[in-house]
């Protein structure tokens, strides 16, 4: 009996040590993840963002209307100015395929599916055409086929990377 006098109280003040020492812990843990958490913040920020913007450019850039201006010369063919359109498409995406690991899947397949509808229209159009014609030919009906689509897929992946540029911000 004398010991259950002992033990009981020495049970209590160990679960009692044991539950506020493990309290503390916890809540130490916490707040040094916060910190980290805070820390990371102020490095991963300015990194996220440059990757929206590098995505924005990539997908202004391959607009057909600038992909067209930059690209065409006065004395390529449609075969000439379809091969720099697909050169310069895969270019500028991979330069910029290492910013999908600071942007949601969900952009990224809108980004991916920019990239491949733009090819297919290149293909589509150039299809259509004689290869030794003019490049402009070939760019007409480019611009044509394009400015007749209603939400394009570039389009799209614009409005989406701007909606998570907000919901970030």
């Amino acid at each position: 009996m004398e010991i259950l006098n002992i033990a009981i109280p020495a049970v209590i003040v160990f679960l009692t040590a044991y539950l506020l020492l493990d309290k503390m812990f916890k809540n130490e843990q916490e707040r040094r993840d916060f910190e980290l958490r805070k820390n990371n913040q102020s490095t991963i920020v300015p990194v996220r963002l440059r990757a929206y913007e590098r995505l924005s450019l990539f997908l202004e850039r391959t607009m057909p209307n600038a992909m067209l201006i930059n690209n065409i010369k006065p004395d390529m063919n449609c075969m000439q100015l379809q091969g720099k359109l697909l050169e310069t498409i895969r270019e500028e995406y991979s330069h910029n395929l290492s910013q999908q690991i600071y942007v949601s899947d969900g952009l990224w397949v809108s980004v991916v599916a920019a990239k491949e509808s733009l090819i297919k229209l290149v293909n589509t159009c150039a299809a259509s055409c004689n290869p030794a014609e003019p490049a402009t030919v070939l760019a007409e009906k480019i611009i044509q086929v394009f400015s007749s689509s209603e939400n394009t897929p570039s389009e799209i992946a614009l409005a989406n990377l701007k909606e998570e540029i907000r919901k970030f911000l």
